[in-house]
């Protein structure tokens, strides 16, 4: 399996580089905050090969990639995108600044 291209076709789909916040990733997904939502292309991430699926959660693009595979397909995003790695607590705390000043009350 070819990790680089399956990275460089998920930047792709997402709107490219400069519609990425940042990333991370748990046990079997991607998480990545986007600046515009409208610039993905949420069929074509289906259907990348190593894609199980696609969803939006508290602020973030989870993109479905299975346990010992999103690991590496991570290292070569986040090489592809040229971003530092961001922990899921980076991840959390960017999301929550996007939320609205009512949101942000809340929690």
């Amino acid at each position: 399996m070819d990790y680089r291209s399956s990275a460089r076709e998920i930047l792709s789909a997402i709107g490219g580089k400069k519609n990425l916040v940042s990333a991370a990733h748990c046990a079997t997904r991607l998480r990545l905050i986007i600046a515009d939502n409208s610039k993905i292309q949420k069929d074509t991430l289906e259907n990348i090969d190593v894609v199980k699926g696609v969803f939006e959660a508290s602020g973030q693009l989870q993109i479905i990639i299975g346990t010992g595979t999103v690991n590496k397909v991570y290292d070569e995003f986040i090489a592809e995108a040229g971003v530092e790695a961001s922990s899921k607590d980076e991840v959390k705390a960017q999301v929550a600044q996007k939320q609205n000043w009512f949101k942000r009350l809340i929690k």
